[in-house]
């Protein structure tokens, strides 16, 4: 930058000679002076409307990003951390029709609803162009951004669901069953009622069985992403109903999980990386260490939580969009969110990149790693609300009552296919 600005000043130099010379002739027959050339090297900013970051990551991205060329210049929009507001907060920008943002980061749920309402540009062509395969990221990450058969996002950063379990409690033989992943919910229950009192154990599988979104994420991995949705149905009414499990589970949502894990009254629980961290960092009220605890991927899939990149439709930018989009996404851009912010990589060429994993724990627990090859994607719906919120009370009533099954199981496939 410092040699253009040299390059520039010269230039105005030489030009103002050139004028005062031409006029100390007095002769005006020649060209007159004319207005200089309009075009200029400026970059083209690219607006990205992203969450706050309490780590450097998304800070450092852009700033690579903007290093590489000086074509285009991402600036970032630092919208707020409460999801439901920042949902909000897009969703009137971009039912406007607004071109105030051209790069989207937006909660997995939201793709299908965006997509379908028309605010994002399918990017299946521009991925084919730069042989980007779908195989290359987060399989869970992909799913939940492709509506109707079109590709819509890219992984920003995956979260999903995993299966904890103390391994100073289960057999090396079942805990090598349920890192490899090939085991199934019966065989959960069975271990669970092995296990449960061991070491001072109360419970054998906690998750989040409340009224609320958590139901709807259970319910998908349970019933094998809908693929079997009355055995899933009955799977957790199985576990509801058995005597190792906390009489209140149908109230228990994340938190309520982690504390029945870290408190060591729980031999299995399933939730999110957030509880290993927890774990490792010695939380208050953490009284069971990280050597006690082993991870491995859930029966049927992982379904995905975290974030996708998006392009609005409206961006009059859409090239640099997608430019800035490639980056993040790809290996160099992952690379930098996974080691300056820990974040889980969506790129999967990095899974077991030295770097990347020094930087987060859980990628050398070889179950975790099973895990995020096996990401599934809630339902992708153009109406999420509407859909989630059908699948939550029928599971919910069944699970409450263990009546009406086969209306439980309609009311969620209807919900599923739009009805």
């Amino acid at each position: 930058m410092h040699s253009k600005k040299l390059f520039t000043k010269l230039l105005a130099f030489s030009f103002a000679a050139s004028i005062a010379l031409t006029g100390c002739s007095g002769d005006d027959s020649n060209d007159k002076a004319k207005p200089a050339d309009t075009k200029t090297s400026e970059p083209t900013v690219i607006k990205f409307a992203a969450q706050a970051d309490s780590t450097p990551a998304t800070k450092e991205l852009i700033a690579q990003f903007n290093k590489k060329q000086d074509k285009y210049k991402v600036e970032w929009t630092e919208m707020t951390n409460d999801s439901a507001q920042m949902h909000d907060q897009l969703l009137t920008s971009l039912s406007s029709g607004s071109s105030d943002y051209d790069v989207i980061s937006m909660d997995v749920v939201w793709a299908g609803e965006f997509a379908g309402a028309g605010y994002l540009q399918p990017i299946d062509a521009q991925m084919n162009k730069a042989e980007m395969k779908k195989t290359d990221f987060n399989a869970g990450s992909m799913s939940s951004g492709n509506y109707e058969g079109k590709q819509y996002t890219l992984p920003f950063f995956p979260d999903l669901g995993i299966l904890y379990y103390r391994k100073d409690i289960v057999s090396s033989d079942d805990a090598a069953k349920l890192d490899s992943g090939d085991y199934t919910y019966n065989d959960l229950y069975t271990m669970a009622q092995k296990y449960t009192g061991k070491n001072k154990t109360k419970f054998g599988f906690v998750y989040q069985s409340k009224q609320y979104e958590g139901l709807t994420v259970n319910t998908t991995e349970f019933s094998n992403s809908f693929k079997d949705v009355k055995g899933g149905l009955e799977t957790m009414y199985k576990f509801t109903q058995a005597s190792f499990e906390p009489k209140d589970l149908l109230n228990y949502m994340e938190g309520e999980t982690a504390t029945a894990f870290e408190q060591g009254n729980a031999v299995f629980a399933r939730n999110w990386p957030y509880a290993f961290g927890r774990i490792q960092g010695k939380e208050d009220g953490v009284t069971v260490s990280v050597d006690q605890v082993g991870v491995a991927p859930l029966p049927n899939g992982d379904a995905v939580g975290g974030w996708l990149l998006g392009l609005n439709k409206n961006s009059k930018n859409q090239e640099g969009a997608w430019e800035f989009i490639k980056f993040a996404a790809g290996e160099e851009g992952q690379t930098i969110m996974s080691t300056k912010g820990a974040y889980l990589p969506g790129y999967n060429a990095l899974l077991n990149n030295e770097e990347v994993k020094k930087a987060n724990a859980l990628l050398s627990y070889p179950g975790f790693q099973k895990a995020l090859t096996k990401t599934i994607s809630r339902p992708v719906s153009a109406e999420y609300s509407k859909t989630s919120d059908a699948i939550q009370v029928a599971a919910h009533k069944y699970l409450s009552s263990g009546k009406d099954l086969d209306q439980a199981v309609k009311a969620i496939e209807d919900a599923i296919n739009g009805k």
